[in-house]
Order: C-alpha cells, then structure tokens, then sequence
C-alpha cells in the first residue's frame, strides 16, 4: 500500500491515517468550505477554552483505510499511513466492521485495506452502515479562502519562526490530523467539522487566520 503525503493541500484525498506520525517521522497530514466568520464564544460567555467536539447530525463518508493490530478495534486512519509492513497507522475506532465482509490484506497479527466507508460520527467513534471499494475522494467545493484576492493574516513566509509557532500551536489546540500554511492560513485538518470548530478557530486565533477542513464529510 502506497505512503501519503501528509502534508496535504485542500481539495486532495479525505481518507488518510490519523497515527501518521510514523510516516517519516512525523504526521502532518477538507473544511466543507466553511465559513471563516463568527465567533466561538457561547452567547452571554467568555471566549471557548477548548475546541468542541462535533456530533454529525446525519451520515458521513471518507475514503480510508482501516487497520486493526492485533486484538484492538478497527480504526479509521484519517491522517496517514506509515510505509511499513506491515502497515502501521490509527485513528478513531469503527463499530460495526466485519472483515470477511470485505477483501482485505492481513500479515504478522494486522490486518487492513482501504475502502469508501460511510456511516454516523458520535464524537468518538465511527458507526459504519456500509463499506465498499475505495472509489475517488468526493470533491470538495472550491475554498475561496485558496483565491489569492483572499489572502489570509498569517503570511506565505513559512519560515519566519512566529508562522511555525502559531502553526505548531493551532495543531495542537485542534489535535489536527494535518496542518500546513497557504494563502496566509493555517490550515488544520480535523476529523469532523460541522462549522463550530471553525468558530472556535476564529474565536482564539483571529478571523482569517486559520483554515479547518474535516476528514469526514457529509453525505450529500
């Protein structure tokens, strides 16, 4: 199975493995175009302290591959894989996954592959209700925060110390699957956004500031 470049610009694969961080020594690895406005105060509060944890209100898909070691649980690799063998990746655990249900590679006590995957996002675990061929990544809608009329406050100097700083920062506060910066923005890549994580963003960061992409997108 093919490595993947983690640091991954909008608009490329949904489904790499979240534990790629043994992918060349660390993991760096798509907002449904959300909005880069609002706030993520509570209304009548203080600014949120942490980022929210969002529920998907209906079902959600990624292309991914699954991996399950030995007798843990299948997991959903959303951020990226490590070229090992075999494989070596991890992220959120799959309920409802059955191997002899799909075609599947297996070697020293692991077991994987990759698939098109769909199902319901509670926060911490993914439901599955179906699992198929790996097919295309859907196509994410065009960013406009891409469009160079919209440059964002951070700068495309990615070596100026204080841009790795706040990148590095922004990684960690969100627990990003991947992160990088481009037109100005830092982009982070999280598991699911439904808008709220994007208003926390802007909240502490500052609007036009940082970029959040889900790895989980919503079924259309």
């Amino acid at each position: 199975m093919p490595g993947m470049n983690l640091l991954r610009a909008p608009g490329q694969l949904l489904g790499v493995g979240l534990a790629g961080a043994l992918l060349l020594g660390t993991c760096a690895c798509a907002d449904r175009a959300g909005s880069a406005s609002g706030s993520s105060a509570p209304q009548g509060g203080s600014p949120a302290t942490a980022p929210p944890t969002p529920v998907a209100s209906g079902p959600v898909t990624a292309v991914t591959t699954v991996l399950q070691e030995g007798d843990g649980p299948p997991e959903l690799c959303l951020g990226g894989v490590a070229e090992s063998f075999p494989p070596q990746c991890g992220g959120p655990e799959i309920a409802g996954w059955d191997w002899d249900a799909v075609d599947a590679d297996s070697a020293q006590g692991t077991t994987w592959g990759e698939y098109t995957v769909e199902g319901t996002w509670d926060g911490e675990i993914f439901h599955l209700t179906e699992a198929t061929a790996p097919t295309d990544p859907p196509a994410l809608p065009h960013d406009p925060r891409l469009d160079p009329d919209n440059a964002g406050a951070v700068g495309d100097d990615t070596s100026e110390p204080e841009a790795q700083k706040l990148q590095d920062e922004v990684y960690g506060d969100l627990g990003g699957l991947g992160g990088w910066i481009e037109n100005g923005y830092v982009w982070a890549t999280v598991i699911y956004d439904d808008g709220s994580i994007q208003r926390y963003a802007d909240g502490k960061y500052g609007a036009d500031t940082v970029a959040v992409q889900s790895a989980l997108q919503d079924v259309e």
